[in-house]
């Protein structure tokens, strides 16, 4: 678990703006944008098929060590844009980008 504290109301912006992007081949799945996310946009899961097909040599290898674990958005549209998820991840695998 991370130790950052979640990210207040006051520090989004606006929701549908921008929405999370993870490189699966940087993700590690150590979830620290669940516990910084207000808006409970990411959840940590085991890889998806067609993701991991997708991977690099490194990311397989990376996903491997890792239990084959990592982020999912399943609730992006509601990414109000303050950006503690990026700041949070030790691997620097989130950008927002613009919807």
């Amino acid at each position: 678990m991370s130790k950052l504290p979640k990210a207040s109301a006051a520090d989004c912006k606006e929701v549908g703006v921008l929405r999370p992007q993870i490189d699966r081949n940087k993700c590690e799945g150590k979830a620290a944008c669940v516990d910084v996310c207000p808006h409970d946009v990411f959840e940590v899961r085991v890889i998806d098929e067609a993701d991991r097909k997708g991977l690099s040599l490194l990311g397989r290898l990376k996903s491997r060590v890792h239990g084959g674990k990592t982020a999912y958005t399943p609730r992006a549209t509601a990414c109000a844009s303050c950006g503690a998820c990026v700041t949070a991840c030790p691997e620097k695998a989130i950008k927002l980008v613009r919807v």
